[in-house]
């Protein structure tokens, strides 16, 4: 049975007050019914990116939940990479700046990604997953997602922003390389920062070429977020292209399952259509707008997106086609659906 997947054509970004409005009506046919932990999943955007999904093209929605007896909250999680989006109070503190400012924001994974919850997925490539352990106390996610280009999938929409969106620093980094973060010494200051802070030792900052010890270190990548000359990073030569579609699917699938009585909503914006993603600071349009859509289930959803981008644009825009096959093998969604324009 192919999954529904709700349809409002917008033409054009700038029109915020018609966007608000098709965001409540397509929020009302998914909706299953409040309840009031509710967590909203959003992308803050990264410092200087301009292309992010604004909150004030959804402040109707929240709106709409509060006079409802609902009680949001922004939730998000560290990045593996060095920014003001590394640690919790940067983190909040750009939030703000870029206009989240009408909601408690929580920072799923803590501080410094030390928050997680492992959950049991039994895949090809992980047994386990650690996502963000705040995301275990919310019964109903309402997960935006911005639908635009990305580096390594080919595309980012639902599926990347619950696998990508979820997970604790330390996942991010499993799914992104073989776990194991470098240093690189011409930038390292033996300042032991990372040393001091590592749980296992893995930090040889003395040695006569400063190294990490792959043998000892877990992936934790907090070595990542506290070196302060920016020495420590993922060994972004051991990424494979061809599995990081895989590994993030089956980090959505863990997202999924982080609590087992979750009720899950995705808002996709085929809007500010971008190269890249919202983690870059610089990004370009790439097409038209088209509108936003809604639904249940992730791999539908973002395979309408897919789809609806290609048959406009009369090309195909973005690659990662495969992603939605392997989504589908694990049980994280299906890609067949029925699109219902509203």
């Amino acid at each position: 049975m192919s999954e529904i997947v709700y349809f409002k054509a917008i033409d054009d970004y700038s029109k915020t007050e018609e966007i608000n409005l098709a965001v409540i009506e397509l929020f009302k046919k998914v909706n299953p019914g409040f309840i009031d932990n509710i967590a909203i999943k959003v992308h803050f955007g990264e410092e200087g990116n301009k292309t992010f999904i604004s909150p004030k093209n959804y402040d109707k929605l929240i709106n709409y939940i509060k006079l409802n007896r609902g009680s949001p909250a922004y939730i998000e999680t560290n990045v593996l990479y060095k920014s003001k989006r590394t640690s919790k109070d940067t983190h909040i503190q750009l939030a703000r700046e870029h206009g989240f400012t009408n909601l408690p924001i929580i920072i799923a994974d803590g501080e410094s990604g030390e928050d997680v919850i492992e959950v049991e997925i039994n895949k090809k490539h992980f047994k386990s997953c650690k996502i963000g352990k705040a995301y275990g106390d919310f019964n109903q996610l309402i997960v935006i997602s911005h639908f635009k280009g990305h580096g390594l999938a080919g595309f980012g929409g639902a599926i990347k922003q619950l696998g990508m969106g979820f997970a604790a620093r330390a996942g991010k980094l499993a799914m992104h390389s073989n776990s194991k973060p470098i240093i690189n010494p011409l930038k390292c200051k033996k300042c032991h920062m990372c040393a001091n802070n590592c749980p296992v030792g893995a930090c040889d900052i003395d040695a006569l070429i400063p190294h990490i010890d792959t043998k000892k270190c877990i992936g934790c990548a907090k070595c990542i977020a506290i070196c302060p000359h920016h020495a420590c990073s993922v060994n972004w030569v051991s990424t494979m292209p061809g599995t990081f579609e895989e590994k993030l699917c089956e980090y959505a699938f863990a997202a999924t399952n982080a609590n087992k009585d979750v009720k899950i909503i995705y808002i996709n914006f085929l809007l500010n259509i971008t190269d890249n993603c919202d983690c870059m600071s610089h990004t370009k349009l790439v097409a038209k707008d088209i509108g936003i859509l809604a639904g249940t289930d992730p791999v539908a959803i973002d395979k309408a997106c897919y789809d609806l981008l290609n048959q406009k644009e009369n090309r195909k825009v973005f690659g990662g086609l495969k992603t939605f096959d392997y989504a589908e093998s694990i049980g994280l969604g299906k890609k067949e659906y029925v699109l219902k324009e509203i």
